[in-house]
């Protein structure tokens, strides 16, 4: 059956409607929809993370990766749990291991970093985070800011070239083990400008996401593509959710937002971490889709926020944590059912493309 698609004009007509529509009423809309996603992917397992040999591996005491999609690294010197690294395999419109999300490295993790990049040939790295938000580190620094050489365990890490864009820097990065004759280029995708608290001016990220999707394009699928905030769900969900759809409308297929941060969800915990960064994306797509017209950017004044209400990056309450990790686990088998559904052939594309019924009549007719 062939795939019913769209042009660019009907998506942005579709995304206006909804976004006006959600955005009524004090983006009531909004707080509804991503309310009704607070409880994805609680009943996952994080038994691996929770180990008390890996504590000190997580940034966050209560950011851990679920374990039925968790990247594991090569046993070392058979220790048990030296494949352990707090990072997820999540999908990205292809597959389901289209990218990999993980913390910012730690000091004690950075040879791991380096280690997961080899072993699952990734080629490129992108990081939307500053290393420091005033007194705190967000993110080691795992590589050479300069042209030169670093060494983190097994591994060489060269800093080829770096180019300033507008708003980030692309460093070529030439990647050896320790010793051996093969080496790899990375590319490595620098984005400081996103603050730890709100979101980055919208015209900037859409700028850069085009840039890293429009590289993607061109470079062969060797691997997943890395990408890392601090602790590796808000703003690292937030990027993924909008280079995913990105891609979508580039095929003519209107984009679900709720269902691409469900499916997230369902890979690794608090992905696109708070409302604002969920209504962000919607703002983001339509200055995309509309080319940065000034009808798009019309459709863009931001909510009012309190920052103190939706911290990003940072673990949540004690309280909530608690009550989290209070709930009651479900059975075995529940667990099971959940797992193989998520991964079941097809699920991921069909999730993400509505049926023509629910389009805004006024769209089809564009």
């Amino acid at each position: 059956m062939r795939m019913e698609t769209f042009s660019r004009s009907q998506i942005l007509q579709e995304m206006n409607f909804q976004y006006s529509k959600l955005a009524a009423s004090n983006n009531r809309g909004f707080k509804q929809t991503f309310g009704e996603l607070n409880d994805v992917g609680k009943d996952l397992p994080t038994r691996a993370g929770s180990l008390e040999a890996n504590k000190e591996k997580n940034r966050y005491s209560c950011i851990l990766p679920y374990d039925h999609c968790r990247v594991r690294l090569s046993v070392q010197n058979q220790k048990p749990n030296s494949d352990y690294i707090n990072a997820n395999f999540v999908p990205g419109g292809g597959s389901e291991r289209d990218f990999i999300c993980t913390q910012g490295p730690l000091h004690n993790t950075v040879a791991d970093f380096w280690r997961m990049v080899w072993e699952q040939n990734v080629r490129i790295i992108v990081m939307v985070t500053a290393l420091r938000q005033k007194n705190t580190i967000m993110c080691d620094k795992y590589w050479s800011l300069e042209e030169g050489t670093v060494y983190h365990g097994l591994f060489q890490v060269t800093t080829v070239t770096r180019k300033q864009g507008p708003d980030y820097f692309i460093t070529t990065i030439n990647l050896r083990q320790r010793d051996m004759p093969n080496d790899r280029i990375i590319t490595h995708f620098y984005y400081p400008s996103w603050p730890d608290q709100g979101v980055p001016n919208p015209f900037s990220l859409c700028g850069f996401t085009e840039h890293v999707r429009q590289h993607l394009e061109v470079l062969p699928r060797l691997g997943p593509t890395v990408v890392h905030c601090s602790a590796g769900v808000g703003r690292s969900g937030t990027f993924v959710s909008l280079l995913w759809l990105m891609q979508l409308c580039v095929r003519g297929i209107l984009p679900d937002i709720k269902g691409a941060v469900k499916d997230l969800r369902l890979h690794r915990m608090w992905m696109v971490q708070t409302l604002e960064q969920y209504i962000f994306i919607y703002q983001c797509l339509l200055h995309w889709l509309g080319g940065g017209d000034s009808a798009s950017k019309q459709q863009m004044q931001r909510p009012s926020f309190d920052p103190s209400q939706h911290k990003q990056d940072q673990p949540r309450s004690s309280e909530r944590r608690r009550r989290h990790h209070s709930q009651q686990k479900p059975p075995a088998d529940h667990l099971q059912n959940t797992v193989q559904q998520i991964f079941k052939p097809g699920n991921l594309l069909r999730r993400l493309i509505p049926s023509l019924s629910q389009m805004n009549p006024a769209s089809q007719n564009a």
